[in-house]
């Protein structure tokens, strides 16, 4: 076997999946989001539904998904992706619908839209990127903000009597009557990666067969918002952010309807 063998794509323990195009991401060194962006593109491309997918994103850092992942996409203004995803979905009851938010986008400007949506049990999958921190606009506090968290709009610490709590969207999510699949995961580790994509495996499932509204989140990092190496910052999120938002279904009734 010569060099050029050795190297060929066949060969690779880790074969990039094709929607994933080359187009150099914007991401920060040791964001989660890259690898989420991954495990949807195989997901969609597994399922055999590249030609019947539509993304929507929202302001936020993840505002140029749709040039990383070739499928068809449509912009939403910030907090209105599963308003936006509900008109889609309704139109085309045939397409895998998804939307992909921050934390900042869905549990803050876009609350309204986001409870709604699910508890509507409309048949799309949310997807949600919870590093706890606005991430794109500089820095500043989220609704998911631990307490005593320093921030760019809190660098004291959040406190709840300035601040109030942090809000755990996902565990209101799991109460709503309309959805049937709610989860909270991660991608710090090969285990949790695979977790991840068989989460959002079973999310779109659910979506395609009718059965409601999917929430998966993911517990993230932001090592340039939070001051942090790429390692420093999965460290600090495994000591902190796992203990408030705990990993795990919430919510499986996929099974049931």
């Amino acid at each position: 076997m010569d060099k050029n063998e050795i190297i060929s794509p066949e060969n690779l323990a880790y074969k990039k999946p094709a929607l994933l195009n080359e187009t150099p991401m914007h991401y920060c060194p040791g964001c989660s989001h890259g690898v989420v962006h991954k495990l949807v593109a195989e997901v969609i491309e597994e399922m055999g539904m590249e030609n019947k997918t539509v993304g929507v994103c929202p302001v936020g850092c993840s505002v140029f998904a749709y040039r990383y992942i070739d499928i068809d996409w449509s912009e939403a203004a910030h907090g209105r992706a599963p308003a936006v995803a509900t008109a889609i979905k309704r139109v085309w009851p045939d397409r895998l619908v998804f939307t992909y938010q921050g934390d900042g986008d869905l549990a803050c400007i876009g609350t309204a839209e986001s409870i709604h949506a699910l508890n509507r049990g409309e048949n799309i999958t949310i997807i949600f990127i919870n590093n706890a921190i606005y991430g794109m606009t500089g820095g500043q506090m989220a609704p998911t903000t631990l307490i005593g968290q320093k921030t760019s709009t809190c660098p004291y610490g959040r406190t709840p009597e300035l601040h109030g709590y942090p809000l755990k969207i996902t565990e209101m999510a799991a109460l709503m009557e309309g959805t049937c699949y709610v989860t909270r995961q991660s991608v710090e580790t090969v285990a949790a990666i695979r977790s991840t994509k068989k989460a959002i495996r079973k999310a779109f499932e659910a979506s395609m067969a009718g059965k409601g509204s999917s929430l998966v989140e993911v517990v993230s990092t932001c090592n340039s918002g939070w001051k942090l190496s790429p390692v420093k910052a999965n460290e600090w999120m495994k000591e902190n952010l796992f203990k408030f938002y705990p990993k795990g279904d919430l919510k499986d009734t996929t099974e049931d309807k």
